[in-house]
């Protein structure tokens, strides 16, 4: 019997050429950059962590709290140190919220993300990119111990 590949950056890999759709999570059909990971994580763990509310597709949406930084830290383990594999979040507008996510993958050297006329796409962490991350995650570990 194989043995599934839950890695993160394979996860992502798999989504490359979706289209974008917002607020959708479904490889092949259609995703922004949350249901990405949202895939990744049924993918990996066999179930949807949580179901977001509806959320704005602006990057320059302001308000009161972090909501995305605040379900990132439910589910997932703050990064300690940079490594591929794990989400990204981004802050695109100053005084805006950080609402845009990515997988780091190639040694720091790019992330697969979600972007508007793009969809799943494998870009440069170039420093207008690296400037703008807040937060780094680790998935947690899997039961079957990965």
């Amino acid at each position: 019997m194989a043995t599934l590949n839950r890695d993160p950056v394979a996860l992502a890999e798999a989504w490359l050429g979706t289209s974008y759709c917002h607020q959708a999570s479904l490889r092949g059909a259609g995703a922004d950059c949350l249901g990405l990971i949202r895939g990744i994580w049924r993918a990996r763990y066999g179930f949807e962590a949580e179901l977001p509310p509806p959320y704005s597709p602006s990057w320059a949406e302001a308000g009161a709290g972090e909501p995305l930084l605040d379900a990132l830290r439910r589910h997932m383990r703050p990064a300690s140190k940079a490594g591929d594999g794990q989400v990204l979040l981004f802050r695109l507008a100053p005084n805006a919220r950080a609402k845009h996510l990515g997988i780091q993958c190639e040694s720091g050297r790019a992330f697969i993300h979600a972007c508007p006329r793009a969809g799943v796409v494998r870009a440069p962490l170039s420093r207008p990119w690296a400037r703008r991350i807040i937060a780094r995650f680790d998935f947690p570990p899997l039961q079957d111990n990965e």
